[in-house]
């Protein structure tokens, strides 16, 4: 596991138990098993995936943190209703409006994590249309201020906010930490590094699966496993935001039948820190041409 104060690198999830990107025979053994537990004897933080979704219910993320070690951190991901209006009315048939209620019940949904000293951050994902425009910047101030008690994390994906320079100060004025990504590079896509603006780090690799990102599903876009050399090549950009701030976290969420957690290991092996190998992360094939 990752050992070293400060540093705290995962995946994003831990639960797939279906469809071709299963982890199940992957990272997780057969049959019935603590997912969670059995991912915490090998990482030291997760993103909760299934916030984005719906703030999940209080007494069962107080059972999370109970299933998982101390010093385990997680981040959660902010619900769609927030960053993604237009997907959360398609998906709902509801008005996207966002109301105190709404705020309320998610922060209560964080309450167990903050209480337990395991919310390790906020993450606000947003989608690659949201661009650089007053809009999008009184967005960005308002989640600024709303969640404000929390160490809030904002990926940005549209290259007009990495074109602007204002978007490192305003984020930075609110001591608000700009996600750094890495994901196949389009004519739209963010610049591959950004400033860092608080006093945490917060890097996610959705891998670099071209072909499918546009056109695949929420399965095989995420099909590649990240080689050796990149695995170098990030941990070394892990190594340097980790030595200017307090915090550091690195997911991986190229989910596809366990990558994300192969290729975890591998970097917590690159930045030679204390970890344990999964048995079955050796048993993946490894595909062709990265991918």
């Amino acid at each position: 596991m990752a050992g070293q104060i400060g540093l705290y690198i995962g995946t994003s999830g831990w639960s797939y138990p279906r469809g071709e990107g299963t982890w199940k025979g992957y990272f997780y053994p057969g049959g019935k098993i603590d997912e969670l537990g059995y991912y915490s004897q090998f990482f030291n933080t997760v993103e909760i995936n299934s916030s984005f979704y719906s703030p999940p219910d209080p007494e069962r993320v107080r059972k999370w943190a109970h299933r998982v070690p101390d010093g385990f951190l997680f981040t959660a991901k902010l619900w769609q209703k927030f960053t993604h209006p237009g997907m959360y009315e398609q998906a709902t048939g509801i008005d996207a409006t966002i109301s105190q209620r709404d705020v309320d019940v998610f922060k209560k949904s964080l309450e167990p994590l903050v209480g337990q000293g395991k919310l390790g951050a906020l993450l606000a994902q947003f989608p690659s249309s949201f661009k650089n425009n007053d809009f999008g910047r009184q967005i960005l101030a308002a989640l600024s201020q709303t969640f404000a008690q929390y160490r809030l994390a904002v990926e940005l994906r549209h290259r007009s906010w990495s074109d602007d320079p204002d978007t490192a100060r305003q984020l930075a004025a609110s001591n608000t930490t700009w996600v750094q990504i890495d994901e196949p590079k389009f004519k739209s896509s963010i610049a591959p590094e950004v400033p860092l603006t608080s006093d945490i780090a917060y890097l996610r690799f959705h891998g670099r699966n071209a072909e499918n990102w546009w056109r695949g599903d929420s399965e095989t876009r995420y099909r590649y496993l990240y080689s050796d050399n990149e695995i170098q090549e990030l941990s070394q950009r892990v190594k340097s935001a980790s030595r200017q701030t307090r915090l550091t976290f690195a997911f991986f969420n190229n989910h596809w039948q366990g990558y994300a957690p192969r290729n975890a290991v591998s970097m917590i092996k690159a930045l030679k820190l204390p970890a344990r190998e999964p048995t079955l992360i050796g048993d993946i094939d490894e595909p062709e041409d990265g991918q």
